[in-house]
């Protein structure tokens, strides 16, 4: 049977005093609702998993590429699909709140072995 799941039944993890998120997992996909404080940096990285951002407030400055080649800013309303194994990296401007999706689940942040953001 299919399972009606409310944002606020949602237990919160906070992963760093910077960031804090929630997490709902299916077999093929997750969804996760995030807050950061500004400045919280995610370090340069890349996974198997298709991503995608959107921004509920705040501003997400993104740099795409080994070397950073793409850059620009996702504001409120904003989206960015991200193709498996390309490399990014982002920091918040401002206070951020925003929804990230993946295709298949993030096994890392399932079994908290997502050192990358927990280490800074």
């Amino acid at each position: 049977m299919v399972e009606k799941i409310s944002w606020d039944d949602v237990p919160s993890e906070e992963v760093t005093p910077m960031m804090s998120r929630k997490i709902v997992a299916g077999e093929k996909m997750m969804i996760a609702k995030m807050q950061f404080k500004d400045g919280f940096k995610v370090p340069l990285h890349h996974h198997e998993n298709e991503q995608i951002t959107s921004v509920i407030s705040g501003t997400i400055r993104f740099w795409f590429g080994a070397n950073k080649e793409q850059q620009f800013d996702l504001g409120p309303g904003e989206m960015v699909v991200i193709p498996p194994n390309l490399p990014h990296e982002a920091i918040m401007i401002g206070d951020v709140e925003e929804i990230d999706s993946w295709a298949p689940p993030r096994q890392d942040w399932l079994d908290g072995t997502d050192n990358y953001l927990r280490d800074q």
